[in-house]
């Protein structure tokens, strides 16, 4: 008879207990549902081509930017420049970055938000967008980069005449 009441209560627990370890729509993905969304949107090979994108981008760019501020800068001081920025891209820790990506994603959508993204992203709709992604970005940054360019010079020139606003007040 015991063992019949300790059966009875654990037949009726059991299924209050799946009900809690199970997670609801609204709960937050889980740190697995974010790896695969992440292994879906194959985002490492995004980023990293991202990333080269961005390497030759931000090289044009601050070649730029260096011969406006530097008019005298030879063909070598440029070389090591963008010598020092392809450097910094090729050691950048993109798996550590996604894994400090992991609570913010999780943070802020359910479990339901991560299904349906992965299922998107597994669809052909999907996928084409992840394999057309970083030509999109790259034509994207192109189309940009006069704007880019003209507001970085702006800044410059700001911080060129705050630095001589303070060189005229201290004498």
């Amino acid at each position: 008879m015991k063992y019949l009441v300790v059966l009875f209560l654990f037949t009726l627990g059991f299924p209050a207990a799946a009900q809690v370890a199970a997670p609801s729509a609204d709960s937050p993905a889980s740190k697995e549902q974010i790896l695969k969304l992440f292994d879906v949107m194959d985002i490492r090979k995004q980023s990293r081509l991202m990333m080269a994108s961005m390497e030759q981008q931000m090289r044009t760019t601050n070649v730029e930017a260096m011969k406006a501020r530097y008019p005298r800068i030879t063909p070598q001081q440029l070389d090591r420049v963008n010598k020092i920025s392809e450097e910094s891209m090729k050691d950048f820790p993109v798996d550590a970055m996604l894994d400090d990506m992991i609570p913010i994603y999780q943070k802020h959508l359910t479990t339901t938000d991560v299904d349906a993204m992965i299922t998107f992203y597994s669809s052909p709709t999907g996928k084409k967008l992840m394999q057309q992604m970083p030509q999109i970005t790259r034509e994207a940054m192109q189309a940009s980069n006069a704007r880019v360019q003209k507001h970085i010079q702006a800044v410059l020139q700001h911080v060129d005449d705050m630095m001589k606003e303070d060189q005229e007040q201290q004498k």
